[in-house]
Formats: C-alpha cells, sequence, structure tokens
C-alpha cells in the first residue's frame, strides 16, 4: 500500500476530480446562502440542500455577465466545476439562473452568454446579391427542403444549389451537422443555408450545440438561419449572420426575385432609353450650334462677307465721290459767276477806267505827285499821260 502525504492525496483527489466527466461539467440544484462579494468582483457563496452544502465561488469575469445578483436563499440551477482547494472541496460556478427555467433552458442562456462573451454573436456579414451557389444544410427528406428549393427555382433559377444532408434532431444531429457544414466548404458556395422545420425545444436541440454554433461562426460565408417557426430561436441564430423566421423565408433571403430583377431591368432600360433620348437631342442642339459657328468663322463664308463689305464701301466711296464731284461743280459755278461779276472788262466796258502807276493801280492821290507819268486803261485802249494837278 503506497503512503501520500496530505498535499499528494489532495493532488490526486483534485486529479480525479477534474478528469471525471461528471464533476468538471456538472449542473447542480441548490440554495444559496452566505452570499459575499469580495473587493476583487469575484463571489464567494454556499449552496446547500438539506444537509449537504458544498462552497462555490463565481469569478468577477462571470459576475459580470449576470442578470441579477446572488442573494441568500435563492434557488438556482447553476453550472460549473468541481475541484479541491486548500484540502476543500469548491464549485466553480460559470452559469446560475433560477432554478424554476429547467435544465435545458439553462443549457440555452449559458452557452448564449457565453458565445456572446466571445463576440461571437456579433458578427453579421452582408449576403451576396447575386449569389452564383447557395448551400444548404438540412434533412434530405423533410418537407423543409422541398419548400426551400420550389422558393429558390421560383426566385433565381440560375443559382446552383448544393445540398448537404444531415441529421437535424436527435443524439447524433449535432455531429452531422458540423460535419455536412465542413463539407459544404469545400464547394466554396456564396451563402449557406441551416435549416430545419418546427418541433419542440428537444426537436430542436442540436442547434443549440456548442460544436454547431462554433462550425457556424468558422464558416468562410454568410451563413442564414431558417430553423423551426418563428416563434423558435435557437442558439445558431445568435451566430448566424442573418436569422429567417423559417426556411422559406431563409431561401427568399439569399435571393432576388428574378421577376422583380426583369421588372426593375424594365424600368432601368425605360429610363437609360429617356436618358439616351435627351442626351441625344443635347448634343444634337450643341452640333448645331457648333455648325452655326464653324459657318461664321468658314474662310470661304467670311471671304464672302468681305467681298460685300467691300462692294458696300465702293458704293459708299463711290456715293461720296460724286457728292464732292458735285459741290466741286458748284463751287466751280460760284467761282465762275464771281469771276464774271468781278471781271474788271466789264466793268470798263459800261465807261469805267483804271488809272496805273508804276504797273499799279491808283485808287488814291497819295500814291502819285504831281508831274508823275499815268496810264489810263480803257474799255479799248490805253491813253498815256502826265499828272499837271493833283486835288483832293
Amino acid at each position: 500500500m503506497e503512503q501520500l502525504s496530505v498535499s499528494e492525496l489532495c493532488g490526486y483527489i483534485n486529479a480525479v476530480l477534474t478528469s471525471d466527466p461528471v464533476v468538471s461539467d456538472v449542473w447542480v440544484y441548490g440554495e444559496l446562502s452566505n452570499c459575499k462579494r469580495h473587493s476583487s468582483g469575484h463571489w464567494y457563496l454556499t449552496l446547500k440542500e438539506a444537509d449537504a452544502r458544498i462552497d462555490a465561488v463565481i469569478w468577477r469575469s462571470t459576475a459580470l455577465r449576470l442578470s441579477y445578483l446572488p442573494q441568500d436563499g435563492m434557488a438556482i440551477l447553476g453550472h460549473g466545476k468541481v475541484e479541491l482547494y486548500n484540502g476543500r472541496l469548491q464549485l466553480y460556478l460559470d452559469f446560475i439562473t433560477p432554478a424554476g427555467e429547467g435544465l435545458l433552458q439553462a443549457q440555452y442562456e449559458r452557452l448564449k452568454a457565453q458565445l456572446e462573451a466571445e463576440g461571437l454573436t456579433e458578427r453579421k456579414r452582408p449576403l451576396p446579391l447575386f449569389p452564383q451557389r447557395i448551400g444548404i444544410v438540412t434533412s434530405p427528406t423533410g418537407a423543409a427542403l422541398q419548400d426551400m428549393l420550389n422558393v429558390l427555382r421560383r426566385r433565381f433559377p440560375l443559382a446552383e444549389v448544393i445540398i448537404a444532408p444531415a441529421l437535424v434532431q436527435g443524439e447524433d444531429a449535432a455531429p452531422s451537422i458540423v460535419e455536412a457544414l465542413y463539407e459544404l466548404f469545400d464547394f466554396e458556395p456564396d451563402v449557406i443555408i441551416v435549416a430545419r422545420g418546427g418541433g419542440s425545444i428537444e426537436d430542436l436541440w442540436a442547434f443549440n450545440e456548442e460544436i454547431v454554433a462554433r462550425a457556424v461562426f468558422a464558416s468562410p460565408v454568410p451563413v442564414v438561419t431558417g430553423v423551426g417557426h418563428e416563434t423558435d430561436t435557437t442558439i445558431v441564430d445568435f451566430v448566424a449572420d442573418l436569422r429567417a423566421p423559417t426556411p422559406s423565408a431563409a431561401a427568399e433571403l439569399v435571393t432576388p426575385d428574378l421577376a422583380t430583377l426583369r421588372d426593375e431591368l424594365i424600368n432601368q432600360v425605360g429610363l437609360l432609353h429617356g436618358l439616351f433620348q435627351g442626351l441625344l437631342q443635347l448634343l444634337r442642339s450643341e452640333l448645331n450650334q457648333q455648325q452655326q459657328q464653324l459657318l461664321r468663322h468658314d474662310p470661304q463664308v467670311r471671304l464672302q462677307q468681305g467681298h460685300e463689305h467691300v462692294a458696300v464701301q465702293q458704293q459708299r466711296l463711290e456715293r461720296a465721290m460724286q457728292r464732292m464731284l458735285e459741290m466741286a461743280r458748284l463751287k466751280v459755278q460760284v467761282a465762275e459767276r464771281s469771276l464774271v461779276a468781278l471781271n474788271p472788262e466789264r466793268t470798263l466796258a459800261r465807261g469805267y477806267a483804271v488809272v496805273l502807276h508804276a504797273g499799279r493801280a491808283l485808287t488814291n492821290i497819295s500814291q502819285v505827285a504831281a508831274g508823275d507819268s499815268i496810264s489810263i486803261q480803257l474799255h479799248q485802249g490805253q491813253i498815256q499821260a502826265t499828272i499837271d494837278e493833283l486835288r483832293d
């Protein structure tokens, strides 16, 4: 018989406890007592029932996720593991819920809180607008598959559909769904639908398993869930990129409606036709303006305009010259009349004479003196004379 020290015995017992699948992953009912919150944020308490009790701890990280604080006398259903600490058994709780909710609901809430804490429920990727390949994980014999195929054929028959058959109910359903998902990943679909028809919480429980939730999160493409009816919500619905109320609704969400696309295309074609006609009219107007500008800047046109301008200016010059000639003729005529009127011969013909001295016409007696010789010009002939006397 082997002898052990107290520490060796405690270590051995603790190793046995941590390797035991029951106490290392256990759900337990009990009543809380001696609830104390440490300054570190950890909770220390006792979980008891009749004459049995066990010390328990809720770490600060778990306590922060609780929707209520532990209180003495509260009956709970808790999840955790049992270990030996300083020679005493201690229950480390990672989830508690009021005892009246039932084990399945408690497991559901615990896993949901855990996945939320890890951030697995936050990722929501957009769905492809026109998926070329759609993957479906569901039962190959269920009515849900036929409903989805009918919707896909009606709405978007252009897409290729790949079916990964899986069990969707029973103990082997969760690993079957995971295996179907990973097989589907190899086909590189654009989007995946995980679905099954309605049922009780027990029937749908495979979709509340952690391994299924993590497989959905591991998908390289968006995942849409359509599990059960509209009122059913499973863990995979939180991890998926989009939740549909039913399998048929999931098929609608991942596909565009071909009829709607056709109508939209017709509308767009009409809109483009109108825009094209408007643009064509605008281009015609601009072309007409450019042609007008070209005509205005055409050398032939400008040369013709220059010829017309020269002709107009020539006509103006000719009219101006004619007016100048007319005015010159009038001036000549006036000058002629003046010359005729001022012609001294006409004056002489009327009996007048011009007295000249030294070749100059005399107008005043001061211009000559007595004894000067003068010439008297008559209309016909000239008289030479000598001045005898001057009189004023």
